[in-house]
C-alpha cells in the first residue's frame, strides 16, 4: 500500500460522502516518491509525507482559485451559485492505495503521482481541512497562487499566510457530521 494525498475542495468532499468515491482532478495526487526522498538531504518518512501533504494543500488552493471543481464527477450538476457558497478551505484527502494504482510523475514535481481510477471511502485514512479562521487567508492565497508561481514575492507572502494555518485532521467516519455542521 502507498499513502497518497489528494487535493480537494469542500464541494468535492461532499461528493465523496454522497457518492462514496472521489476521482482526483486529472488523476493528480501527491505522495512520498523516490524522487521526493532524493530531493531532501535528510528527513524521516513522516516528515517527507508531511511535505507531500503540504504540496497537496497548495494544489487545493489551485482548485479553489479555479472557482469550481474541475474533473469532479459532480461538475456541472450544481448551479454556478451553489459552488460559490462552499467555504474557501484547503482540503486534502489522505488515502491508502495499491502501488499498482499509483504512478510517479517526476516530470511535474518530485511528489506528484497519477492515480488510476477513483478513491473510495474504504481507501481513506484521514481528511485534512482548514478551520473556519483560515478562510480569509485561503481565499486570498487562492487568488494569488498563479502570481506566486511566476515569482511575485508579495503573492508568495500571501500564500505563506494561508500555509501558516495548520490543517485539522478528521477520520473518515467523521466526514458526514463535519459537513453537516458547516
Amino acid at each position: 500500500m502507498v499513502r497518497v494525498y489528494v487535493p480537494a475542495t469542500i464541494g468535492m468532499l461532499r461528493h465523496l460522502v454522497d457518492e462514496g468515491h472521489l476521482t482526483p482532478v486529472r488523476g493528480t495526487a501527491f505522495s512520498l516518491t523516490p524522487a521526493l526522498r532524493e530531493a531532501y538531504v535528510s528527513g524521516s518518512t513522516e516528515e517527507l509525507e508531511y511535505a507531500a501533504l503540504l504540496d497537496a494543500a497548495r494544489a487545493s488552493l489551485r482548485l479553489l482559485g479555479a472557482g469550481d471543481e474541475p474533473g469532479s464527477e459532480s461538475e456541472g450538476r450544481e448551479s454556478e451559485g451553489a459552488a460559490e457558497k462552499e467555504p474557501p478551505r484547503r482540503v486534502v484527502v489522505a488515502a491508502d492505495l495499491e502501488e499498482s494504482d499509483v504512478t510517479p510523475r517526476p516530470d511535474l514535481d518530485s511528489a506528484v503521482v497519477r492515480v488510476a481510477g477513483s478513491i473510495t471511502m474504504d481507501d481513506i485514512a484521514a481528511v485534512h481541512v482548514d478551520a473556519a479562521e483560515a478562510e480569509q487567508a485561503v481565499l486570498a492565497a487562492a487568488e494569488a497562487i498563479d502570481r506566486a508561481d511566476l515569482g511575485d514575492l508579495d503573492a508568495e507572502f500571501v500564500l505563506g499566510d494561508a500555509e501558516d494555518h495548520e490543517l485539522a485532521w478528521y477520520a473518515p467516519q467523521e466526514l458526514p457530521f463535519f459537513l453537516e455542521l458547516m
